[in-house]
């Protein structure tokens, strides 16, 4: 089990010290997410302007997510904002090594795309979004490309994205070689999956100091106390999660009493807090301004150690 920590993520590449930060996957995604249906353009344009003046500057986007429309999103709302109106805003974004990409020159080639697509001539942070699925293109390629994109002023700091342990240590120790730090290692962590827990892979990133950014926080909405067996989320949510749905009334029921015994925080807050207890940075999804606000009520307090404890033993007996 995970040690309780409490301290914020804090490197250069954050300006700081950083609680939360928040996920843009959703923004111009159709087939997971349905934008353009009960959401659109002017909803997460709500959802930025939102975090930003709850002074949560830290943007996550992809090469993929939407096809590029994400970023694109990004990159005109930034455009759009009035200078000085919140913190300035960090983007990270990542590239995906596809079959057809083999050469550390593609992800550069991949980062200026995405630099683009922002309207950026650099980013805060880039990661390789999965491990190389096949060989015969080694993971200390991208490692050395990450390092490229460094010399060359592209970003400010570089990471990967669900690595486990071993693929961690790799890429931690090519980029040392070159005279950097691997920043951090995007997984997906919460109180429904906690893999990184048991195989190593958040103890690899706390010995190399390396942050890890928990990316679907909420299970994918499940941890907001939302979806029931009898009203399971909508698309492949619903599938994906159809057996777990009926386990959750407990977790969510202990999510609700430890929330009510710090001023009324609701099941999302408290879970996204656990995260940050553990050490780790969140980045739940906003697809509006209130949902970005709630977000935002994660932040500024701590859960005590014998409510990390619990959650722990309620959600241990989920898997």
């Amino acid at each position: 089990m995970a040690n309780f920590q409490t301290q914020a993520s804090s490197a250069p590449w954050l300006n700081g010290a950083v609680e939360l930060g928040i996920g843009t996957w959703a923004w111009g995604d159709r087939l997971m997410w349905g934008f353009g249906g009960d959401y659109a353009t002017d909803d997460v344009r709500a959802a930025f302007d939102a975090t930003l003046a709850a002074g949560i500057a830290l943007f996550d986007t992809a090469e993929v997510y939407g096809f590029g429309q994400s970023e694109r999103l990004l990159g005109q709302f930034i455009r759009e904002r009035a200078s000085g109106d919140g913190p300035q805003p960090l983007i990270a974004t990542k590239f995906a090594p596809l079959p057809w990409r083999f050469s550390g020159p593609q992800l550069i080639a991949a980062l200026r795309g995405s630099l683009e697509r922002l309207g950026a001539e650099q980013v805060a942070l880039y990661q390789v979004h999965f491990p190389v699925p096949l060989p015969p293109i080694p993971e200390e390629v991208w490692a050395a490309a990450l390092a490229d994109a460094l010399d060359l002023g592209l970003t400010r700091a570089v990471g990967v994205s669900n690595y486990n342990r071993e693929r961690t240590i790799r890429a931690h120790y090519v980029l040392a070689r070159r005279g950097h730090a691997l920043a951090t290692n995007q997984v997906e962590y919460s109180l429904l999956e906690r893999s990184i827990e048991r195989d190593g892979t958040l103890d690899a990133a706390r010995e190399l100091g390396v942050t890890i950014i928990a990316y679907s926080p909420l299970g994918m909405g499940l941890l907001t106390g939302k979806y029931t067996a009898e009203n399971p989320p909508p698309g492949p949510r619903g599938a994906r999660y159809r057996q777990l749905l009926p386990k959750l009334p407990p977790l969510i029921s202990a999510l609700t009493e430890i929330g009510a015994a710090h001023g009324d925080k609701s099941p999302a807050q408290v879970a996204l807090n656990w995260t940050i207890c553990k050490g780790t940075l969140p980045i739940p999804g906003a697809k509006n301004a209130k949902q970005a606000e709630h977000n935002a009520g994660a932040v500024g307090w701590r859960l005590t150690a014998d409510e990390v404890a619990q959650l722990d033993e309620i959600s241990a007996a989920l898997a």
